[in-house]
């Protein structure tokens, strides 16, 4: 379960949104206000931000705006709000938010919109580490002559996918499934044994699956 942060200045909606999340089995943490969201955020590196656009002292905009400019936008953040306006929702998105959650939020939506959050932070982090994993070593040259700059590793698609959360549903969902699949494909070697028992699915699905997202399984096969 995840570490989630929620910053509101209304008692009743952290009250109400920390007993939903506690009882789903996540730790919560609450701020009222720009500066507890700061020092918690400092503190604990929460692995998600429930945060509301319009506070007191420091909107939710311009704070998720400070965190991005100041490298510390780390972990996924959803906006919430019961005026915004599809500008201000959209300004949020381009500066680096999850999601927009409208005022009353829905036990479903709200529920909904955390699952995908972590489950997207859950992908970047691998893609990071399967990065780092494939990144040749620094070769100091002695001589001129031994000066090569070797080209970068091909890590595949799923590695450099960048996810437009401006796009129609389905469509988001089919990039991201893509990007999956292709993960596990390049991780495994190709091999559909493997990709089919880390994924859950039988391998005859996962073949139906891999040829409706156009998926090549030829691209990441290790040759023997």
């Amino acid at each position: 379960m995840a570490n989630i942060l929620v910053v509101d200045d209304e008692l009743g909606i952290r009250d109400l949104l920390s007993e939903i999340l506690n009882d789903e089995g996540h730790t919560v943490e609450l701020a009222e206000n720009a500066a507890q969201a700061r020092e918690i955020r400092s503190r604990l590196r929460p692995d998600l931000v429930l945060l509301d656009i319009w506070m007191p002292d420091t909107d939710g905009v311009t704070l998720l705006k400070e965190w991005s400019t100041s490298g510390l936008l780390t972990m996924p953040v959803i906006m919430m709000s019961g005026h915004a306006t599809i500008d201000t929702a959209v300004d949020a998105i381009r500066i680096g938010a999850q999601a927009f959650l409208e005022k009353p939020i829905t036990l479903q939506k709200l529920l909904k919109a955390v699952e995908q959050g972590l489950a997207r932070e859950q992908v970047r982090q691998a893609v990071a580490a399967h990065q780092e994993a494939q990144r040749p070593p620094v070769v100091v040259a002695q001589t001129a002559e031994d000066a090569a700059v070797a080209p970068e590793p091909d890590l595949g698609p799923a590695v450099s996918q960048v996810f437009d959360l401006d796009r129609p549903l389905r469509d988001a969902r089919d990039s991201f499934e893509k990007a999956y699949f292709e993960f596990h494909l390049s991780n495994e070697g190709g091999s559909m044994t493997r990709v089919a028992e880390k994924t859950g699915l039988e391998r005859t699905h996962l073949y139906r699956k891999l040829k409706q997202l156009g998926v090549d399984v030829t691209r990441n096969k290790r040759s023997h």
